[in-house]
């Protein structure tokens, strides 16, 4: 079971622990016309790594390598202890993401609660109701 987490709180660990980073695992093209995480401020920067690629969603056969080289070109031996935050467009994915990445060895998953565009409102809009953009956490668009 994944420890879920608000973005309020990611983002403050994000900032002052230095032993932790957030993991977006969304499509690139989610990063490129969506947004990412502005994480200017953070001494870790995040890690773009797509848990399903586009187009076709299928599992990114890639992903355990990718977090693993990336982990520990940032925190070597101690790559297994840090803090990972998950996230993704709603919470889905990267709830998904998180278990599987804790099914590797990895102590400490969260998932970030309704990810970075949370849910629809009743225009059937993101970004508005909860998650990352509506919690006004820092972000930018590419």
């Amino acid at each position: 079971m994944i420890e879920q987490i608000d973005p309020n709180n990611a983002w403050k660990d994000l900032r002052e622990n230095p032993n932790s980073v957030l993991i977006d695992v969304r499509t690139n093209i989610e990063h490129k016309f969506v947004g990412i995480v502005n994480d200017s401020n953070l001494k870790n920067k995040a890690l773009l790594i797509e848990w399903l690629t586009y187009p076709n969603m299928e599992e990114n056969k890639e992903f355990n390598i990718q977090i693993e080289e990336s982990l520990n070109s940032l925190f070597s031996n101690e790559a297994k202890n840090v803090n990972l935050y998950f996230l993704c467009k709603s919470g889905s994915r990267s709830n998904m993401a998180a278990q599987y990445i804790k099914n590797l060895g990895y102590k400490n998953c969260f998932n970030i609660i309704n990810g970075f565009e949370g849910e629809l409102n009743s225009n059937q809009q993101r970004g508005f109701l909860n998650g990352w953009k509506a919690n006004n956490l820092p972000w930018i668009q590419n």
